[in-house]
């Protein structure tokens, strides 16, 4: 069974919590010897793998010596945490969580380099997607799936929509998912999205050769950056795959990504070059 991945104030909280510890110059055995809470505990909610309860983090920030506006957003991360999301229905199914980060996020970068990136599918090219990947998983369990992925498209078009910046390899336009008729539907889906305000998509041509991007693709969540806050709001990269998929946040590895993203930014076509491409294949399927 997949185990359901922290929400976006979880992690916030458990960062907070580390790095309040370190300050404090305290081991996680020190404090759980001046807590009713395990080691274990303590490191798990450290890592954003534990439940949280205010009761805990109100002790673990007396400990901590936190006091004012700090205590108190902190205590509001703890209630954010706890809070039931959208897709809590869905949270059985591998990469329900990204709906969170994508929610969040200021800015979304993208790499996509066999399939169109769900937030931009058709429901008729998601549903042929579906059934190719997770075709075992019975008709109820797909429609789910399909479910889930059509609710998470609801965040480009909201009033604080992220940016959306996503690199699409030509691959991606040249595999005809569904047959013709979903394929056209999907690239006017691409067309139209290629125009909202809080949208920029490139597509890497062939002739490009190798590129950056060559070994997998791969997404990166990035949040507004508050100085006041007690929290550290680091990129996240995400990378897809059948098993739920992993998240990492590690700087030198995400600061990678980053590069990675620019110079696939810098090899493919512009967005104006990339829209007239994008028509040419949809003629070519009419």
């Amino acid at each position: 069974m997949t185990s359901r991945s922290p929400t976006v104030a979880q992690r916030r909280l458990a960062r907070a919590l580390r790095k309040l510890r370190a300050r404090a110059d305290l081991t996680i055995d020190q404090v759980a010897e001046k807590i009713d809470l395990s080691a274990s505990t303590i490191s798990r909610l450290e890592t954003a793998q534990a439940p949280v309860r205010r009761g805990d983090i109100r002790e673990l920030l007396d400990i901590y010596g936190v006091t004012d506006t700090q205590r108190d957003e902190l205590l509001q991360l703890a209630g954010q945490s706890r809070q039931q999301p959208w897709w809590q229905e869905y949270k059985d199914l591998p990469n329900a969580a990204a709906a969170d980060f994508e929610a969040q996020a200021a800015v979304i970068r993208q790499y996509s380099a066999l399939l169109v990136p769900g937030l931009l599918q058709t429901e008729a090219y998601a549903r042929e997607i579906l059934r190719a990947v997770r075709g075992d998983d019975g008709a109820e369990n797909l429609e789910r799936h399909l479910k889930l992925r059509m609710n998470r498209q609801t965040v480009l078009g909201e009033h604080d929509s992220p940016e959306c910046m996503v690199v699409l390899d030509e691959a991606v336009l040249r595999r005809e998912v569904g047959g013709r008729k979903v394929m056209h539907a999907q690239l006017e889906r691409l067309i139209e999205t290629s125009g909202l305000p809080n949208v920029s998509l490139r597509v890497l041509p062939f002739s490009v050769g190798a590129h950056g991007g060559v070994d997998g693709e791969f997404t990166i969540f990035s949040y507004e950056k508050d100085p006041d806050a007690v929290y550290e709001d680091p990129d996240v990269v995400y990378v897809d795959n059948i098993g739920g998929g992993a998240y990492i946040e590690d700087p030198m590895i995400t600061n990678r990504y980053n590069r990675t993203f620019e110079r696939l930014l810098q090899t493919a076509l512009d967005p104006i070059k990339s829209k007239q491409v994008l028509a040419e294949f949809e003629d070519g399927l009419r």
